[in-house]
């Protein structure tokens, strides 16, 4: 099938005509079993996969439409509004958006109905030079990195295929180990549920890619709906999945959890830390072990991940993945002490080479000498990682930002901002108040400078209150 929509997208549209990685193909669509055909069927036919947020306007799918000079949009039945939208925005005629139905199998344009299902087949290319597979470009994922506007991620072969298979090697060799412990173990068989965005990368490489190098199954849901995400872990039988740690929130308190789980062999959290007393939690109630992994989307997704025999339960991100490299830096790009705070930067296969038309963006975030600028900020202790913070542009004195925006682990970054501009408010946790109060800035900030955050973060909500006096104990 990819092969016959791979033809159709050449002989309908003209796709990969000119050559590889110049055609680019916006994809809005919510999660169906055919997205992943046309994923590699406009590899395929030469072009570039630019994936959507399902949530994005018609304005805002304009800019991303504009941005890679576009003239083919792939949607969902219920995203189509919104690419035709977009469409006439753009100047994109309607015989150029093209509906993705996989209970119909079709893939068919809104005005004429001018379908992309083939019945010719067109075969892939070969490619084995490595320059050509380390500088292609196949996919744009966007990515606000630290401040601006969205920028696009240039994904290449080699990016991709590297996040595949390295934590794919390293499974194996779990694998292996658990058949030498016990011969009568049971060989492990790769089955999940795809429930986060697929316009993300945890979604796109785990469900496009790393399930074909598994050899597993992926059962789609549409969009998340927590319900039907335990239905589907029952009725699949689920072992592994990766998700973020709203979702670990929900399973760890919510009493519609039961034997949904009974299944699962290991799973992944990842996207943002997670605490240890959720970690122990959501363990119990899932009865499996929960690894983090830290990574970007510049960098394909995972730049470490733990074996799934180890349980850290310590909150550290986990080893780094073979063949990656990375150092911890102060403002000056000084390589920092054992157990100090400082920015991340790696190196590794999987780390792209820049954003799609952005030049000064992709000097910012490199060194001179080739490493990548990640703009978390972490330290390690005891052989392990720990991110504590994010660092924004905006952070160091040098500069000429008005408007600072941090985020704070307040237990490890305190000791640590002597040489920091003094924020205007401070966004924190009901717990994390009292530590805030503390002068430890050049001008401490006062209680009513202290936005509060009463409630859990489930699937990225919150309430943000001020004053928070109360909450300061003022």
């Amino acid at each position: 099938m990819t092969k016959r929509v791979a033809h159709g997208l050449r002989e309908e549209y003209g796709i990969g005509a000119s050559g590889p990685g110049k055609d680019v193909v916006i994809v809005i669509s919510s999660g169906q079993v055919l997205l992943p055909v046309l994923f590699y069927a406009i590899i395929c036919v030469g072009g570039v996969y630019s994936a959507a947020n399902t949530s994005a306007t018609v304005p805002e799918l304009a800019w991303q439409v504009k941005q890679g000079s576009a003239n083919l949009i792939a949607c969902s039945e219920d995203t189509k509004d919104v690419a035709i939208g977009a469409a006439k925005e753009c100047g994109v005629p309607l015989d150029h958006v093209l509906v993705l139905n996989s209970r119909s199998r079709s893939l068919t344009s809104v005005r004429d109905g001018i379908s992309c299902m083939s019945q010719q087949e067109l075969d892939w290319t070969r490619i084995t030079d490595p320059h050509e597979l380390e500088d292609s470009v196949i996919c744009l994922l966007y990515s606000s990195g630290t401040t601006g506007a969205p920028k696009g991620v240039l994904l290449s072969h080699k990016n991709i295929t590297a996040q595949a298979l390295i934590p794919q090697y390293m499974y194996r060799e779990w694998m292996l180990r658990q058949a030498t412990r016990d011969p009568t173990w049971t060989p492990f068989e790769y089955r999940t549920v795809a429930h986060l965005p697929a316009a993300h990368v945890a979604g796109c490489q785990s469900y496009f890619i790393n399930s074909v190098v598994a050899g597993g199954p992926v059962y789609w849901m549409p969009r998340f709906d927590f319900p039907k995400f335990l239905e589907y872990n029952k009725k699949f039988r689920v072992t592994t999945f990766f998700t973020v740690p709203p979702i670990y929130l929900l399973i760890a308190k919510s009493p519609l959890v039961t034997d949904q789980f009974k299944s699962l062999v290991h799973v992944v959290t990842g996207a943002a830390p997670i605490g240890k007393e959720l970690l122990q939690l959501a363990s119990k109630k899932l009865g499996c072990y929960i690894s983090q992994t830290w990574g970007l989307t510049e960098t394909t997704g995972s730049v470490t991940a733990t074996p799934w025999d180890v349980n850290d339960e310590t909150g550290s991100i986990c080893p780094l993945l073979a063949n990656t490299s990375m150092r911890i830096v102060d403002e000056e790009d000084r390589d920092v002490e054992e157990g100090e705070p400082g920015e991340f930067l790696v190196k590794g296969p999987m780390v792209t080479k820049g954003y799609f038309r952005n030049e000064k963006a992709t000097r910012d975030m490199f060194t001179t000498d080739g490493w990548f600028r990640t703009g978390d900020i972490g330290l390690r202790k005891n052989g392990k990682f720990y991110i504590v913070d994010r660092k924004k542009v905006c952070l160091p004195e040098r500069g000429s930002y008005h408007h600072h925006t941090v985020t704070l682990n307040f237990p490890l970054l305190l000791p640590h901002f002597s040489n920091w501009r003094s924020p205007r408010a401070m966004l924190v946790s009901c717990n994390t108040a009292m530590h805030a109060s503390k002068p430890v800035f050049p001008q401490p900030i006062t209680p009513k400078q202290f936005l509060t955050l009463e409630s859990h973060v489930i699937a990225g909500t919150c309430q943000i209150q001020r004053p928070a006096s109360r909450a300061c104990g003022t």
